[in-house]
C-alpha cells in the first residue's frame, strides 16, 4: 500500500501558542488548502475535532508551534500491504529548535480517522488506563519514520518555552505513561528517554527563552519524581498556565539561581547525571554542532 501525502487531509492545530497565527500563514503557504482546528480544550478532543473536520480517511496533523518542510508533501509511505493499519499512527520526526533534538515530539502525524474518532485518551482516558492519561502513544499503534520534516518553535515567549521543557521533563520520566519509583528510575525508563531528558535539562542557553525552558525540564522532572504530585495534570494547557504564575518578570538572575536549585535537588535527591549549571550559549551552540541522537528506524 503507498500512502501519499499529498493526497491526505492536513489539518493545523492550534491550541494558544505565542506563534500561531504566524505559523499558520507559513502552512497555507506551501499547503493553500490546509485546514484548521483551534483552541479546543483537551487533547483527545481537539483530535477528534480533527477526524470530525476530515474528508479523507487519514489526516495529518501540523502542531500549532510547527513549520513544515514542503518537500514532506511530495512524500510517498510505503506500507505493508499485510498489515492492519486501523489503530496505526505514522509519525516524523520533529526538530526541536531550543536544544536541536529530534524526536516524535512536535513532529507531523498521519491519524486514522475512524481510530480517532472511536479512541479515549487525555481527558477522556478511562480511569483504569493508566497509559492513555498523558499521551497518544501507548494507545495507538506507532511507526515511527526516522525522516524529519518539520521545525518545532516553541522558544517564541518564556512562557512557551517553559511550558514546553516542563511538559518533556514529566512526560519523558514516565513509562508508558506512568510514574516509575526513585529506585526504579534508571532501569524503568528507557536509555533514549534519559538521554532526550539530560539534554532537555541541559542545553538551549543560545537560542531566546531557552534558559525557560531548561528550567521547565528541571521543574517538570523534580515534580514529578521528587514530589506527591499528580502528573497527570501534565496534559491540562489551562493548569500549566496557572502553574506558570506569570513569571514573566522574574529577573534573570532569579532564573538561574531557580534552574541552580532544581539541578541540585535532582542530582542530591535522583542521582540524575547533569550538571548543576547548564551549557552557556556557546557550549549549546557546539553540543548542537556534533550532537547525534539515537537513530530512529521503522518499528510497528
Amino acid at each position: 500500500m503507498k500512502l501519499k501525502i499529498a493526497e491526505q487531509d492536513i489539518i493545523y492545530l492550534s491550541y494558544d501558542e505565542p506563534n500561531a497565527e504566524e505559523n499558520y500563514a507559513d502552512l497555507l503557504s506551501k499547503v493553500p488548502w490546509a485546514k484548521r482546528v483551534h483552541g479546543v480544550y483537551g487533547s483527545d478532543a481537539a483530535h477528534k475535532a480533527c477526524a470530525e473536520l476530515c474528508e479523507t480517511d487519514r489526516f495529518i496533523t501540523v502542531d500549532g508551534d510547527n513549520t513544515i518542510d514542503q518537500k514532506f508533501l511530495n512524500q510517498t509511505i510505503d506500507l505493508d500491504d499485510g498489515q492492519d493499519l486501523s489503530k496505526c499512527v505514522i509519525s516524523w520526526c520533529g526538530k526541536n529548535i531550543i536544544n536541536g533534538l529530534t524526536y516524535g515530539n512536535g513532529g507531523l502525524k498521519c491519524w486514522p480517522k475512524e481510530y480517532v474518532l472511536s479512541m479515549r485518551t487525555h481527558e477522556n482516558a478511562d480511569s483504569t488506563n493508566p497509559h492513555a492519561q498523558v499521551d497518544f502513544c501507548w494507545d495507538a499503534q506507532y511507526i515511527q519514520v526516522k525522516d524529519t520534516f518539520s521545525t518545532t518553535h516553541n522558544n517564541a515567549t518564556a512562557q512557551q518555552a517553559w511550558r514546553a521543557g516542563f511538559r518533556e521533563g514529566v512526560k519523558l520520566a514516565l513509562d508508558r505513561g506512568e510514574r516509575i519509583s526513585k529506585e526504579d528510575f534508571f532501569t524503568k525508563n528507557h536509555y533514549k528517554n534519559l538521554h532526550m531528558l539530560y539534554v532537555w535539562m541541559m542545553v538551549g542557553s543560545d537560542v531566546p527563552n531557552g534558559d525557560w525552558a531548561i528550567l521547565g525540564a528541571r521543574e517538570g522532572l523534580s515534580m514529578t519524581m521528587l514530589s506527591d504530585w499528580d502528573y497527570i495534570q501534565v496534559r491540562d494547557f489551562e493548569y500549566l498556565n496557572q502553574l506558570w504564575g506569570g513569571r514573566d518578570e522574574m529577573p534573570a538572575d532569579v532564573l538561574h539561581n531557580e534552574i541552580f536549585n532544581y539541578g541540585n535537588d535532582l542530582i542530591n535527591q535522583l542521582e540524575v547525571p547533569i550538571a548543576i549549571q547548564p551549557f552557556n550559549q556557546e557550549q549549546s551552540e557546539f553540543f548542537k554542532t556534533v550532537y547525534q541522537g539515537p537513530q530512529i528506524r521503522w518499528h510497528h
